[in-house]
């Protein structure tokens, strides 16, 4: 196909774009901007999400109809479109022919990906046929008015004007922006503002070379950890999202041990102090997720950080979304589902492509226990260090399987055809240092550390000359007291 493309990543959505060569590059970016609404704004912004599911509910009841009557259901953009014309206006209430047509939007896509995952063999995807309460509502260039720290969203005709405060301002110009949808997460409303901002530029010489290939391997405790030619390495230390994950799940579960007793029996209806208990729930749930995806950001800008300053052109990554379809246990399928794979891989790629450099998938199989030097098998190791008994090779495991996804082709199974390189110098980086007690330590933030049981902990070395070491002194427990001592 002749001509040049243009990537738009509008909620995590990639999608190809025919442009014209001389134009320049741009891609579309989106910032959660929250919202600071009085009582009758709140109650009509989530009046508008309330009709956006009346609207989805309806194009369910309609399909209903149909596959009863054995007719072909209602799913092209166009066709949906059609039959919200002949609804008439004011059918949702506040909400226009834009907002509603961006619902059909969302439903088309749903059910044509469900079609095209089933088609390629995936039998556990599901067409949509879940009715929801709320459905984000997004209106598009020309439909809104953007002024300063307010914005004007859109309603039906003869609605009175709707105009909302920002709880900051919009981090892109006025003339980039493109599209702004409407959402609700955990009891808040937020605006989704989509700019087209012209994509990174660099001087000649000095931009991403495609000869210079880096590998990725995610984890838990490190989620991204990359090995880079000529022997640079980045680890990213996630330790304290894995902290959040853990004291977040402790304080749910006091919570519900602690207002159990409260709690309304089956079939009766609730009280108010019920209610303002799962509004808090709900508060503390959303702010969770806040503080991991952001997180998760700022994790995936260090690493293409690094890849830019390196020169890398490719970054080649393990899937390891295999491990999904296994299932290992009450525990481990938790720690699973908050590893959140599909987000990580989406960020990174967002990001990638951002700044020039393209993402390929490799298969990562076998990568954190097979040796780079002799290429043999061993079982895998429980710790960080990887030793091989064959030829004494030792390095850091997820280095190690990073150096071995570079080495793989897309698409060529768990094959590797030149010998990876180990980094030697290795860029460790920490993320998540806005959680909630993370601090300078490379431990979990908020777990208890080994000095606070009584520990005195390694020794460390001695002061340098002319100065004092920075270093906490130990404390150390004397449990033999002298007789009348205290």
């Amino acid at each position: 196909m002749a001509g040049e493309f243009v990537v738009l990543v509008v909620l995590g959505v990639v999608v190809p774009r025919r442009r014209d060569p001389a134009a320049p590059r741009v891609v579309h970016r989106t910032a959660r901007v929250g919202l600071r609404v009085t009582a009758g704004q709140r109650r009509r912004c989530f009046g508008l999400l309330r009709s956006a599911g009346d609207v989805w509910a309806c194009v369910l009841e309609v399909n209903g109809w149909r596959r009863r009557r054995r007719d072909a259901p209602l799913t092209s953009y166009q066709e949906l479109c059609r039959e919200l014309s002949v609804s008439g206006p004011s059918t949702f209430g506040e909400l226009d022919s834009t907002g509603a047509r961006s619902v059909l939007r969302r439903f088309s896509d749903a059910w044509f990906a469900a079609a095209k995952r089933r088609k390629d063999g995936d039998l556990s995807a599901r067409f949509p046929r879940r009715r929801r309460g709320l459905v984000p509502v997004r209106w598009y260039h020309g439909t809104f008015a953007l002024d300063g720290a307010r914005v004007r969203i859109p309603t039906a005709r003869g609605a009175a004007p709707l105009w909302v405060r920002l709880a900051r301002t919009v981090p892109y110009p006025v003339e980039q922006v493109r599209s702004v949808t409407l959402l609700c997460e955990g009891g808040r409303l937020f605006l989704d503002i989509t700019a087209e901002v012209p994509a990174l530029t660099y001087r000649a010489g000095e931009g991403p070379d495609p000869a210079r290939v880096a590998g990725v391997d995610l984890g838990i405790i490190h989620p991204y950890a990359v090995a880079g030619p000529d022997g640079a390495g980045l680890l990213v230390s996630g330790r304290a999202i894995r902290a959040e994950h853990r004291m977040h799940l402790a304080d749910t579960k006091a919570r519900c041990r602690a207002v159990a007793r409260r709690a309304p029996k089956p079939g009766q209806k609730g009280s108010r102090r019920w209610r303002q208990y799962r509004r808090r729930a709900w508060q503390v749930e959303g702010r969770h997720r806040r503080r991991v995806r952001q997180a998760q950001h700022e994790a995936a800008r260090q690493v293409v950080s690094w890849a830019v300053r390196q020169r890398v052109g490719v970054l080649r990554v393990g899937d390891p979304r295999g491990v999904l379809d296994l299932d290992a246990g009450r525990r481990h399928n938790l720690r699973l589902r908050q590893w959140q794979i599909g987000r990580l891989l989406q960020v990174l790629t967002d990001k990638a492509v951002l700044a020039g450099i393209t993402v390929h998938l490799v298969d990562e199989r076998g990568t954190s226990s097979t040796c780079p030097a002799c290429r043999r098998r061993m079982p895998k190791p429980r710790g960080r260090t990887l030793t091989c008994p064959h030829c004494a090779f030792s390095g850091h495991r997820d280095l190690v399987a990073a150096a071995t996804i570079a080495t793989r082709t897309p698409g060529g199974g768990t094959t590797t055809p030149t010998p990876a390189r180990v980094p030697g110098v290795v860029t460790h980086r920490r993320a998540g240092r806005h959680l909630p007690g993370a601090g300078r330590s490379r431990r979990d933030p908020r777990r208890p550390s080994r000095a606070a049981r009584g520990s005195v902990g390694p020794r460390r070395p001695a002061p340098p000359p002319g100065g004092e070491s920075l270093a906490q002194k130990a404390r150390i427990h004397n449990t033999h007291r002298t007789p009348g001592e205290r």
